[in-house]
């Protein structure tokens, strides 16, 4: 439906409504058939046939709009104040709870802010009438350098793409997931009013993590690498990869694609370790380490690779970390297939290579 949100129209939209069924009334009188005009006007096929009906009973004029839409208590000038003071938060207002915009707090800003009465269901249409919806906001962590963040976006991903450019190398984006043997939940079939029950693990103390890496190069395929560690909870068993695996990743990684390499990845602390920069700098004629800003996951597209792999493996059913393994590598391995999925998850970041593929 080309108008889905509900809380009426604004005088724009009623307009451009009441040209779509002026429009639609040139089709009936050509005789168009209901489902082509509902296709080419992006509109559903119910709203055509009533159309149609009033049409065949008052002819053009039965379509015109039959008055001025409601007249919104709030001024346009009131409603961009409004909409600034929203995106500022909850707690900028004084509602220190949680960071919730709920209706009934929308309400009491709207009779702080201008000494207008509304009730909540107005306040919901309001909303709805500017384009809001109810959503789940996305974390981000009060640790964040937003500066740090915007002069990587502009200085150090360019720096990262100019070295790759002058080396011939791949960009190559590096990240860590894990997975235990209690699966992620995803949605199945089920009558209404019964949920759904999935038999999950309820002990199990190991985990399989995951290091991958996205490989990007202008003009070229691109790869997603991985390498796995198994961890089966056992005393003095490491949790989690040591310096000498990443060591051997970015090696393998570097003779997988036979050219140089510009990796990049947070600032984890094996990261960092002065083994790693040694081995950095006695390869640096086919290696170069750029370090992405922290806390700014949304920046790195192997974050996108564990969504899609998350999503893939909801509900799994694993007796034991060897049919975990088993079904990572399985899964992992169809992501390696379609190289356009690993672009959408570069494209999610809002970076580009900026040079278009060559097929």
């Amino acid at each position: 439906m080309r108008y889905a949100q509900a809380g009426g129209y604004t005088p724009e939209a009623q307009a451009a409504r009441e040209r779509l069924r002026l429009e639609a009334a040139e089709r009936f009188e050509r005789g168009d058939a209901t489902g082509e005009i509902a296709r080419d006007l992006r509109v559903g096929e119910r709203s055509v046939r009533q159309w149609r009906r009033d049409w065949r009973t008052g002819g053009v004029e039965a379509l015109r709009s039959k008055g001025p839409v409601s007249v919104e208590r709030l001024s346009r000038e009131q409603w961009e104040r409004l909409e600034a003071e929203l995106k500022r938060g909850p707690l900028v207002h004084g509602f220190e709870d949680d960071q919730r915009w709920t209706l009934k707090r929308i309400k009491l800003l709207i009779g702080r802010m201008f000494h207008v009465g509304y009730t909540v269901q107005g306040v919901w249409k309001l909303l709805r009438r500017h384009g809001w919806t109810c959503q789940v906001p996305v974390r981000r962590a009060v640790e964040r350098d937003e500066a740090a963040i915007e002069v990587w976006k502009g200085g150090g991903v360019a720096a990262g793409k100019s070295t790759a450019a002058d080396l011939g190398a791949y960009v190559c984006f590096e990240d860590e997931t894990g997975q235990g043997l209690s699966p992620p939940k995803g949605r199945t079939w089920a009558p209404r009013g019964a949920r759904p029950v999935v038999r999950v693990r309820g002990r199990g103390r190991g985990r399989v993590n995951v290091a991958g890496v996205c490989c990007f190069r202008p003009g070229h395929r691109t790869h997603l690498f991985y390498k796995l560690h198994v961890y089966h909870g056992r005393k003095g068993e490491p949790k989690s990869f040591s310096w000498q695996e990443y060591r051997d990743l970015i090696t393998m990684t570097h003779l997988q694609l036979r050219a140089p390499v510009v990796w990049c990845w947070d600032n984890l602390s094996v990261h960092l370790r002065q083994e790693l920069a040694d081995f950095a700098e006695e390869n640096k004629d086919w290696l170069r380490v750029f370090q992405m800003p922290s806390y700014a996951p949304e920046l790195n597209p192997a974050e996108g690779v564990w969504s899609l792999l998350k999503q893939s493996i909801a509900n799994f059913v694993a007796a034991d970390l060897t049919s975990l393994t088993r079904i990572i590598k399985r899964k992992l391995k169809k992501i390696q297939y379609r190289p356009e999925l690993i672009d959408g998850c570069l494209a999610g970041t809002g970076l580009a290579m900026n040079v278009p593929k060559i097929e």
